[in-house]
């Protein structure tokens, strides 16, 4: 360990062999301007051109990184002297430590010894004392962490990553929670190293099922400091390298905010209520158990959703039989009415820090395992996903 610290503390990154500027670009988003920009390259990296696109609604601009234009070679190359570790193994660590592995990088991760992602690690070939470490020791060892436990477990285990810092060191997260609240978290870095976002858009284990299928998965990235000057093209890099495809810059307030809003709203809160209403109303009304799911969910997320997913709500309601285009927008805007409102309350209690408040203060509580295993046991009895369950294995 000793030799390994001592090597990555002196360094010096290599020199990016691969020019960007020589790829062709490929016009396939509908009004985006390509253009470079115009950051300051250092001189040891003055291969890594950095290019982005830009797309304007709304009377807002914004920059679109895509991975077309980054070779893995050259992101290989940028952080070819670098050390990753990964901290943590949930969805998201172990998704990002097997794409980059995977991708020719030089990861390692940090774990509590022992216990159950550990054991999970090992199974996925990470070797202890070779590229499996306790926290402590592979915070020491790489100068970019990736901080990826849990929210709860990164306001337990900060005191080991502070001490571990040093100067031009990376910090990266893939999530705003710790950073944007510190005053509940106390998670604050010192000024002297780079402290960066890449949050893909979906689960870890999306992200790793789309690599494997040799697919992308887009992400927002975001620099909250750069003491280094290294610190954006070095976020593209693990960007791309973890599986990226289309990056968007945002903040970390930014990414945060709308994160959890989303959670709470139409990504899992707000569709689970409604699914369950609207199925209750038409159990209660007497329609069978099938025929109440198939019109909630089945039909929905098989075929309605995925229709959305590629050609937009637009192209849905103009494709819909008339009956249904008619009653859709009629009721479509009585349901913006009321859940607008409820939304912007979310939303407000979610920058004013009361949903950081709840959860921190959940996570604490010693019962909050047991508490929580019934509130989820709630849901997987709930009729609706009984039967969504039976009628799963008939498809």
């Amino acid at each position: 360990m000793a030799l390994r610290t001592a090597f990555r503390k002196t360094a010096l990154r290599k020199s990016a062999l691969y020019s960007l500027s020589n790829f062709q670009y490929r016009n396939d988003f509908n009004n985006l301007n390509y253009q470079e920009n115009n950051f300051e390259i250092p001189n040891n990296v003055k291969d890594f051109d950095i290019k982005f696109h830009e797309m304007t609604i709304g009377g807002q601009t914004e920059k679109i990184y895509k991975h077309m234009d980054y070779p893995l070679e050259s992101c290989q190359e940028l952080l070819a002297e670098m050390t990753i570790s990964i901290i943590g193994y949930g969805p998201q660590g172990r998704g990002q430590a097997l794409n980059l592995k995977d991708n020719g990088f030089d990861v390692i991760v940090g774990l509590r010894p022992e216990g159950h992602s550990w054991e999970l690690a090992k199974q996925d070939g990470w070797l202890p004392g070779k590229n499996l470490f306790d926290i402590d020791e592979a915070s020491q060892e790489s100068s970019i962490i990736q901080y990826l436990l849990s929210d709860a477990g990164q306001i337990e285990c900060w005191p080991i990553i502070e001490k571990n810092l040093q100067p031009n060191d990376t910090l990266y997260f893939s999530h705003g929670f710790g950073l944007v609240y510190n005053d509940q978290t106390k998670i604050i870095p010192p000024k002297n190293v780079d402290v960066v976002l890449v949050a893909p858009k979906g689960p870890g284990i999306k992200l790793r099922e789309k690599f494997l299928n040799k697919e992308r998965i887009n992400c927002s990235f975001a620099i909250e400091q750069d003491y280094t000057g290294h610190a954006r093209e070095n976020t593209l890099a693990l960007g791309f390298g973890i599986g990226g495809n289309n990056l968007f810059e945002t903040t970390f307030k930014n990414e945060v905010y709308s994160d959890l809003t989303g959670e709470r709203c139409v990504l899992m809160g707000l569709i689970q209520g409604a699914f369950k209403a609207q199925y209750d109303v038409l159990r209660e009304q007497g329609h069978s158990p099938s025929e109440a799911f198939n019109e909630t969910v089945e039909e929905a997320l098989i075929s309605l959703y995925p229709m959305v997913n590629e050609r937009g709500m637009d192209w849905m309601f103009e494709n819909c039989s008339t009956t249904a285009q008619r009653g859709a927008l009629d009721w479509s805007r009585k349901f913006y009415d009321v859940l607008k409102p409820e939304i912007e309350n979310c939303y407000q209690s979610v920058v004013s820090g009361q949903e950081t408040k709840v959860v921190i203060e959940a996570n604490t509580n010693k019962n909050y395992r047991h508490q929580l295993q019934q509130e989820l046991n709630e849901i997987n009895d709930q009729e609706i996903w009984k039967v969504g369950k039976f009628l799963r294995q008939l498809r």
